[in-house]
C-alpha cells in the first residue's frame, strides 16, 4: 500500500501526518465535569491501545475540569468544541492538546481568529470537523445536499479560514453517516489538500452493525493510502472501537496494528473439533491478557486438514481440527497434537502458551 504523505502536524508525542503511523482516537461518553470518571475511562481506552482521546467542552465546569484531565492523562486530549469559542479559548489555556471546532458554528471570523491566535501562540493544532448536518447554506444550495462535493468544499473552505489568521496547523475531517458519501468524500479532499486527515464514519449505530459500517468506509479509504487518525464510532462502550479499530488496522496491514489477530475457517461437514468455542474462548483470553507484542501476530484456528497448515501456513501458529484433536502448527510446520475432547480448553490453553512464546520471542 502506497500513503498519501500529508503535512506533518505535532499533538503531544505524536505526529499526526506526515508518514507516520495511523493513530486510533476515541471519545469520552462521561461527562467531562466528572474529572476523576472521565480519566477512569481514558486510561481504559489507553490500555486498549487508544493513541487520542477527545472530550467533550460544552460549558465552563467542562473547562475548568479540563485541567485536571490533561495533567492526568497517559495520551493526548482533544477538546471538543461547538458554538462557543470562549470554551475553546478557555480549553487552550487548560493544556489541551488539540481543539475540535466546526468554524461554521463558532460565530463571527473575529471569534474564529481569537481562537486560532491563543491555539497559535501555545502551538496546539486544530482540527475542523465538517459532517453531514453542518455544511453551509450557500454550499447546500449549490449542490442541493450534503453530497461528498459539499462536504469536501465546506471542509476546505473552513481549512482557508484559518489559513487567513496565519494558523496552518490544521487536520480535517469530513464525515457523513452514509458511507459512500464518506469515501468519497475523503477521496476529494485526499485530491485537493495536503492536511493530514481524520476518517471516520459518523453515527455508524450500534456495536454489530456500526462496525461493519465504518469498516467499510474506513477499511476503503486506509487501503486507498487515505487517512492519518481514524475512529470508530459506536453507540457503545468506546473501548469496543478501540478493539474494533485495532483489528481494522491490522487487517489492512497497516504499521501501528500491533495486535494478535484470530483467523478462523467458518466451519463446514469436515470439521470435527469446536471452531467457534475455541476461537471465542480465545479472543476472550486474548483481550483479557492484554497483550503487546511488537507486530502483527496471527493465530489460525481450522477445522481441518484441508484448511488447517495448508492454507494457514503463513500463520504465525494456529490448530488444524482432527477427530476430537487437532495439530499444533507454526508456520505450517506441525509441532503436536493437542487433544479437544474437553471442548475449547484444552486447544485455547495451548494457543495461549505458544502466543506468550512467540511475543517472549520476538522481545529477544
Amino acid at each position: 500500500m502506497i500513503r498519501k504523505i500529508t503535512k506533518p502536524v505535532l499533538i503531544g508525542p505524536y505526529t499526526i501526518g506526515g508518514g507516520g503511523r495511523v493513530l486510533i482516537q476515541s471519545m469520552t461518553n462521561t461527562r467531562t465535569s466528572d474529572a476523576q470518571a472521565t480519566l477512569s475511562q481514558i486510561r481504559a481506552l489507553a490500555d486498549a491501545g487508544c493513541d487520542i482521546v477527545r472530550c467533550t467542552v460544552s460549558d465552563n465546569d467542562d473547562a475548568r475540569a479540563l485541567y485536571q484531565i490533561k495533567e492526568s492523562s497517559p495520551i493526548p486530549v482533544v477538546a471538543d468544541i461547538h458554538f462557543d469559542y470562549r470554551l475553546a479559548i478557555a480549553a487552550a489555556e487548560a493544556g489541551a492538546d488539540k481543539i475540535r471546532i466546526n468554524p461554521g458554528n463558532i460565530g463571527s471570523d473575529d471569534r474564529v481568529a481569537a481562537v486560532c491566535r491563543v491555539c497559535r501562540e501555545k502551538k496546539i493544532p486544530i482540527r475542523v470537523g465538517i459532517n453531514s448536518g453542518s455544511v453551509e447554506k450557500e454550499i447546500l444550495n449549490k449542490y442541493g445536499a450534503p453530497t461528498a462535493e459539499a462536504l469536501c468544499e465546506s471542509a476546505i473552505k473552513a481549512a482557508r479560514l484559518l489559513e487567513r489568521f496565519d494558523f496552518y496547523d490544521i487536520v480535517i475531517s469530513a464525515k457523513s453517516s452514509d458511507v459512500v458519501t464518506t469515501i468519497m468524500t475523503n477521496r476529494l479532499l485526499s485530491a485537493q489538500t495536503d492536511y493530514p486527515i481524520h476518517i471516520g464514519v459518523t453515527e455508524s449505530g450500534t456495536e454489530r452493525a456500526g462496525v461493519i459500517r465504518s469498516s467499510a468506509g474506513i477499511g476503503s479509504l486506509l487501503c486507498d493510502g487515505i487517512g492519518d487518525t481514524i475512529r470508530i464510532s459506536l453507540s457503545a462502550d468506546p473501548v469496543k472501537e478501540i478493539e474494533a479499530a485495532r483489528i481494522l488496522m491490522a487487517a489492512c496491514g497497516l504499521r501501528g496494528a500491533e495486535t494478535v489477530e484470530i483467523i478462523a475457517c467458518p466451519t463446514c461437514g469436515r470439521t470435527r473439533v469446536p471452531v467457534m468455542e475455541i476461537a471465542a474462548e480465545l479472543e476472550k483470553r486474548i483481550a483479557a491478557a492484554k497483550l503487546k507484542p511488537k507486530r502483527r501476530i496471527r493465530v489460525a484456528v481450522m477445522g481441518c486438514a484441508v484448511n488447517g497448515p495448508g492454507e494457514a501456513r503463513e500463520a504465525d501458529a494456529g490448530i488444524a481440527g482432527g477427530d476430537g484433536e487437532a495439530l499444533l502448527f507454526r508456520k505450517g510446520k506441525i509441532i503436536e497434537k493437542i487433544s479437544c475432547r474437553d471442548g475449547s480448553q484444552s486447544a485455547s490453553n495451548r494457543l495461549m502458551e505458544e502466543i506468550r512464546r512467540i511475543i517472549e520471542e520476538d522481545n529477544g
